[in-house]
């Protein structure tokens, strides 16, 4: 990296990519399936951007390892099943990751997906290779611990001081605070503005857009 450059470390789902309301479908569906007692959508949010076993723990705590496991399974199913269509990327993603991109700033993810499941995305979009770095929930520890922020900086050599994380959840800013790097939240994904602020973001944003406009605010202090 450049003395100038950034490292930018998106979030995945309700960040740059539309898919909150699938998250949501495919979780129902397999609480059902598995005859488990109901959730409703703001309990489903509320688990978003964890690992799948962290959610699963928050959302049915307590729950054995056998029907653990089976709900794991029919969620993953039934993922697999609906994202032959991949969502949407947010308006204006693409074009901000391509300007940050231009102006020579390193690009990565850190998510809650599994590995196959970010691999099955970014092929479905045809952006393998697009970001210098990933990391997902299966290959270290989930969010909110900062091991994914601080496996990224060290495979990047990025300092902490020109770091961002951008995230829609409280666990993605709590993961960059624990980390030592700045963090931007974004108030359309999964958890409101209020959640995000505990987290002393530099801003909350409401469009993708307007990240570009705390690049400057980006750098060691």
């Amino acid at each position: 990296m450049t003395e100038t450059a950034r490292l930018w470390i998106f979030d995945w789902d309700g960040t740059l990519v539309d898919s909150l309301g699938r998250i949501e479908q495919c979780m129902q569906l397999a609480i059902a399936d598995c005859a488990l007692p109901a959730r409703d959508a703001a309990s489903i949010r509320n688990i978003i951007g964890l690992g799948l076993r962290e959610a699963l723990d928050r959302l049915f705590p307590g729950l054995p390892v056998q029907a653990h496991e089976q709900l794991r399974q029919c969620y993953s199913q039934h993922f697999v099943r609906l994202d032959t269509e991949p969502c949407a990327f947010h308006e204006g993603a693409m074009e901000v990751l391509q300007a940050l991109r231009a102006q020579g700033d390193v690009l990565a993810v850190a998510t809650g997906k599994s590995r196959r499941g970010l691999d099955r995305a970014l092929q479905a979009y045809g952006l393998q290779g697009f970001f210098d770095a990933t990391r997902c929930a299966d290959e270290s520890v989930s969010k909110p611990a900062p091991d994914m922020v601080l496996e990224l900086l060290q495979e990047t050599g990025a300092h902490p001081g020109w770091s961002v994380v951008v995230g829609d959840t409280e666990y993605d800013l709590a993961m960059a605070a624990s980390a030592g790097v700045h963090r931007l939240g974004v108030c359309f994904g999964a958890h409101a503005e209020h959640r995000l602020q505990q987290h002393a973001p530099l801003a909350c944003v409401g469009h993708l857009a307007e990240l570009l406009e705390w690049r400057h605010a980006i750098r060691e202090t």
